[in-house]
């Protein structure tokens, strides 16, 4: 299919290494069906990334029989690194890729990327953790998945459910902006591309997909979680240190609030600070009855407490404060955890006071002591997290809404 206006519209890139089983019947079914169903003008890129079987044979000869196939070689091995050097060279304007199983159903790819085309998204990914998504696979991956990626919701405060699909699209302008920030070059890559894009306020759109799992996988799944935890405390600390530029990204390409947000008066601030934490005492009894079988009490009850502490403050952040977007986001977290420790220390204390004065404490001095300590305790994160972690200086707020005005204006 040639382009109509002199421009490309789709590259999809399938990045490959070792392939040799599967890669020609791929290859040909993705062919067939986007001349078929896909209306815009597409190509194909086979990425292959230092295969040493016969994928190098096959690719060049897909490439010079079937028209609109591509065929790109690298000498290092790793999916990121496949993705960065066909994306960087191409001209399309959006940019997808597809694992070269095909495990996921080719009909998800027309809403996949019309919303790219349109403009209305800046990124789009395909979700097996769906409520009307079909998967096919075996309990042992959908545990790991389903836990990984709420590992990563909870710690990271993202938003996107299923971060290593391998199914997703991204327009040509945004991935240019994105990939000189993103350092890793395996299988964390396009997991770190979304990290960073929400962070910078981009809309990523997601589609439920039907899912075959491949049975020949050659995926080291502990090795591969492994690196993506290691990934997920490097980008953590990037977004901490303020060294990945989400403000200036957020500035150019974010997708700002209809309306500047209002900051709840004080009395609507109290009523909300304790419904969210009423929730978070409930979230904390469902993780821990969850956690207390395979990790322990002492664990459980330390994972519990890292976790509801995290979902609290960024509840508290937006619910109770009215504090949206990326600015300080990271840096917010870390002064919640202070003050989640400062409180914990608190309680935790408080029996060890009581029993150096009074050896001879009675059960209802004892509870009388922490239901004190716990008093004082969420009075101090209260007004920590209000005059501290989420204050919002005067000249914070008129430089918010007339920023939100000029953006208005330009656009």
């Amino acid at each position: 299919m040639t382009p109509s206006n002199g421009g490309l519209a789709l590259e999809i890139v399938v990045p490959v290494f070792n392939e040799e089983a599967v890669l020609e019947n791929s290859i040909i079914r993705l062919a067939e069906y986007l001349t078929l169903e896909m209306p815009s003008t597409w190509k194909i890129t086979i990425a292959d990334n230092a295969s040493t079987d016969r994928t190098p044979v096959i690719a060049a000869r897909l490439s010079e029989q079937l028209p609109n196939v591509d065929y790109r070689r690298l000498e290092v091995k790793g999916r990121g690194y496949a993705l960065r050097d066909a994306w960087g060279a191409s001209e399309a304007k959006v940019l997808a890729y597809l694992d070269v199983d095909l495990s996921t159903d080719l009909a998800a790819l027309p809403p996949l990327v019309a919303p790219l085309l349109s403009g209305h998204s800046d990124i789009s990914i395909g979700t097996r953790l769906g409520q009307s998504s079909r998967v096919s696979r075996g309990p042992k991956r959908e545990f790991i998945s389903r836990s990984y990626n709420f590992l990563l919701r909870r710690t990271m405060q993202v938003r996107f459910s299923d971060a290593q699909c391998g199914f997703k699209a991204i327009r040509a302008d945004v991935a240019q902006r994105l990939l000189p920030h993103v350092e890793d070059n395996g299988w964390f890559f396009d997991t770190e591309l979304l990290i960073i894009a929400e962070r910078s306020g981009l809309r990523i759109h997601e589609i439920p997909v039907d899912w075959v799992d491949d049975p020949d996988s050659r995926v080291d799944i502990r090795q591969t979680a492994l690196d993506d935890i290691r990934g997920m405390v490097r980008v953590a600390g990037s977004l901490v240190k303020g060294s990945i530029p989400v403000q200036a990204i957020y500035a150019e390409l974010g997708r700002r609030p209809i309306a500047p947000p209002g900051r709840p008066s004080f009395f609507g601030q109290v009523v909300r600070f304790g419904l969210v934490g009423a929730v978070s005492t409930l979230a904390f009894a469902l993780l821990y009855l969850v956690l207390q079988g395979p990790f322990g009490a002492q664990q459980a009850n330390f994972l519990s407490l890292l976790l509801t502490a995290v979902g609290n403050t960024a509840a508290n952040r937006r619910f109770t404060f009215g504090i949206s977007g990326p600015e300080k986001l990271f840096t917010q977290q870390f002064q919640g955890l202070i003050v989640f420790l400062l409180a914990w220390g608190i309680t935790s204390s408080s029996l060890w006071v009581l029993h150096s004065v009074n050896v001879d404490a009675t059960a209802s001095m004892e509870l009388l002591t922490l239901t004190a300590a716990n008093v004082f305790a969420t009075l101090m994160r209260f007004v920590l997290l209000r005059i501290w972690v989420f204050r919002v200086r005067h000249w914070d707020e008129r430089s918010a809404v007339l920023a939100l005005r000029t953006a208005g204006s330009v656009r």
